[in-house]
């Protein structure tokens, strides 16, 4: 049987399973396993793990927190904070990720007007000796 209510009469996943409903690999849920962030799961009499439904969400949260530039140290804090929700310390570490991503932010515009600026003073003729761009990183 396919679609919606096969869904109904499922309440536990193997970790293959729920790697492909996560959309991550099963070494992936191993690992998050292994660092606490997914909780060991019951096993069924044959031994096989059975993940519950809860943990599909689980693992898109902490993928879609490291698309957003969260460590996983960092989305292990907010499960703990989260836990004890409503917690306004989860709104913190959503602050203080900002504060940083703001600042690479500026680093990398430095960066780039520093970079057009000797693009911009290039003619792009003559040999690499001598040259400011190639002189700055060998310096750096």
């Amino acid at each position: 049987m396919c679609g919606p209510h096969m869904d109904a009469k499922i309440s536990f996943l193997t970790r293959g399973a729920l790697a492909r409903r996560a959309g991550v690999h099963a070494e992936t849920v191993r690992f998050y396993e292994k660092r606490g962030l997914l909780a060991e799961p019951a096993r069924d009499a044959s031994n096989y793990r059975e993940y519950p439904l809860s943990a599909v969400t689980r693992i898109r949260f902490i993928k879609r927190a490291q698309e957003l530039g969260f460590t996983l140290r960092e989305i292990e804090e907010m499960l703990k904070l989260s836990a004890n929700s409503p917690n306004p310390n989860v709104k913190g570490l959503a602050i203080t990720k900002l504060e940083v991503i703001d600042g690479k932010i500026r680093d990398l515009l430095r960066m780039r007007n520093a970079l057009a600026a000797f693009t911009d003073a290039l003619n792009g003729i003559g040999s690499v000796s001598g040259c400011p761009i190639v002189s700055a990183m060998e310096e750096g």
